[in-house]
């Protein structure tokens, strides 16, 4: 069913092309598709707070990273473009015009531990789907996507695209709150690349334009019915010694130094939780 909702005003979910003017300074946030982040990345990022910000990393319940406390250029709520260049180097920005785009968000665990698929190599290939396709630079910086592999951590997430694993080769679509067909899970990113370009195209301009697919006056496409082997919802990865690695919590004031450089002194590569966590796993292949 869609939920019709009367916007005023355009998205203003922030991103490090458009940072948020909050009290302490400006505050950028960047995406992590499927809460992947290596740890030269991390430090990086943890760099450019010490000397920009407010010295920490902060993490979002959409798996993505923000920094704080970072100055303005003279007359503008943007960032200095040193500050915005010290941001980029760090790996963490692949493409200005994308900076809103990429919202991916995958079962933390996938591809280390349980699951029916590793959607690791999916999730690569939506990121690069999306950098590929110009328009999708012009999503609403809320606009999400969600990859469940089969285990049911993510099903109650609420979502723009994404899809359910079904085995190790077929899945099922989710458009908005709806469910759509099964699909093989092989090319699966180029079916959600489709329906985001057809939500696009179907959304209309200005500042009133639906931020997601439930807003939508007609769905994307006809609804179909929960496929059988959809599994059961599970609960939140609990911290500490989890399968596949450690999920370690984030305090609220974020990580500092001490902190980031024992995570990354670990794993070579983390993963951002949707639980405000980090997934320290015990191996990367």
């Amino acid at each position: 069913m869609e939920t019709l909702v009367n916007r005023s005003r355009p998205d203003r979910c922030p991103g490090a092309l458009r940072p948020w003017p909050a009290d302490d300074g400006l505050l950028v946030r960047l995406r992590l598709p499927g809460g992947h982040v290596a740890a030269t990345q991390l430090l990086a990022l943890l760099d450019v707070a010490e000397r920009h910000g407010d010295g920490r990393v902060h993490v979002t319940t959409r798996t993505n990273l923000q920094v704080r406390g970072l100055p303005a250029a003279p007359g503008t709520q943007h960032l200095p473009e040193a500050v915005l260049a010290d941001v980029e180097a760090t790996g963490l920005l692949p493409s200005r015009t994308h900076d809103l785009a990429r919202n991916i968000m995958a079962s933390p665990q996938t591809g280390l531990a349980g699951g029916r698929a590793d959607l690791r190599p999916l999730v690569r290939a939506l990121d690069a789907a999306l950098l590929a396709a110009p328009a999708l630079g012009n999503l609403p910086g809320r606009f999400l996507f969600v990859l469940d592999d089969g285990r049911g951590d993510l099903l109650d997430r609420t979502c723009d695209l994404g899809f359910v694993a079904l085995s190790p080769e077929d899945a099922q679509l989710r458009i908005g709150a709806a469910w759509g067909p099964v699909v093989p899970l092989r090319g699966a990113e180029e079916r959600l690349v489709s329906l985001a370009l057809h939500f696009l195209g179907v959304r209309g301009d200005g500042p009133g334009a639906p931020w997601h697919v439930d807003e939508l006056p007609k769905p994307l496409m006809d609804p179909a019915s929960p496929a059988a082997e959809l599994p059961v919802s599970s609960p939140p990865l609990p911290y500490g010694p989890v399968p596949g690695g450690e999920h370690v919590p984030v305090p609220e004031g974020g990580l500092d130094r001490p902190a980031v450089e024992r995570l990354c002194a670990a794993a070579p590569a983390l993963v951002v939780t949707p639980w405000r966590g980090v997934l320290v796993p015990e191996e990367i292949s």
